[in-house]
């Protein structure tokens, strides 16, 4: 029997959360949501407290992404000491962040920096590196109440974790019972050559998923085997978390500061009613 909690991500609305965003939890709530992340950086700033309160009051489950300004040198997997250093101290604040908010999950690619990609294997060195450092940060979230999930992202993003199995080595190398996964099924177009056999290799590390098509537009019609991805989730996560995620490319949004170029979310209430009827419809079609 499953038990998922579906949701969507700020990024279908806005780029920005501010104090003026409550009313999207009014707008999740009323879509049938019922899970929401909230993106963070050294460029947000908002009060936790309302924030909080309505997501509580909604029964909103809230998640924390680092999605907005992360400084290039706050690197965990760095050979730089220093930049661990203020890497492990803007993760540490960001939790701290989450935790104020009660969101239940800190979830990102924190074992490196996005966008930072070198053009080469990884190197042992790098690993040993970014155990040392998640065992830490997972250790600090567990005390907070806020686990700790990173994402897989494709070669586009990072050179360090890309797939299922190096999520799954990662935190075998790391050791600690308070970090887990999330995968994203546009990386996974990518990186993955079976949806299932990924979904499966996670067990019991599993979180979630991030879900959108393969042109990262609303689930369905797309190259994403979703009946693969229900029948495998019920298997190893019945309580997985499925939260739509992509960018606002409407006339206001800002989709193509994000390198997206077709308008795959003009409008995001729309996004999430016909994101969720398909989604549903799949979890229950695979279920007969």
């Amino acid at each position: 029997m499953t038990n998922y909690k579906y949701g969507a991500h700020q990024f279908l609305w806005i780029e920005h959360w501010t104090d003026n965003c409550l009313h999207i939890l009014d707008q999740v709530h009323a879509l049938g949501a019922d899970c929401f992340e909230i993106s963070l950086g050294d460029d947000i700033e908002f009060n936790p407290i309302p924030v909080r309160r309505k997501a509580e009051e909604l029964g909103i489950e809230l998640t924390i992404g680092p999605g907005n300004f992360w400084p290039m040198e706050c690197d965990i997997s760095s050979e730089i000491e220093l930049n661990q250093q203020l890497g492990m101290a803007w993760h540490r604040q960001i939790i701290r962040r989450a935790s104020e908010l009660g969101a239940v999950a800190y979830n990102g690619a924190t074992y490196g920096h996005p966008g930072n990609i070198l053009r080469q294997p990884r190197q042992t060195a790098e690993l040993v590196r970014i155990a040392r450092n998640l065992y830490l940060l997972a250790d600090f979230a567990r005390g907070l109440n806020v686990k700790l999930v990173i994402e897989p992202m494709s070669r586009f993003r990072t050179h360090l974790v890309h797939t299922a199995k190096d999520a799954v080595d990662l935190i075998d190398w790391v050791g600690h019972p308070n970090l887990y996964i999330n995968l994203d099924t546009y990386h996974m177009i990518t990186e993955e050559r079976d949806y299932a056999k990924a979904i499966k290799t996670c067990g019991n590390a599993l979180w979630g998923i991030h879900a959108c098509e393969s042109d990262r537009g609303v689930p369905g019609g797309g190259l994403v085997p979703w009946d693969d991805v229900f029948r495998s989730l019920a298997e190893v996560c019945p309580n997985a978390r499925i939260l739509m995620e992509t960018y606002n490319t409407g006339i206001d949004g800002f989709g193509i500061t994000r390198g997206i170029f077709k308008n795959v979310c003009p409008d995001a209430s729309d996004f999430v009613r016909e994101g969720l009827g398909f989604l549903k419809q799949k979890e229950s079609s695979v279920q007969q």
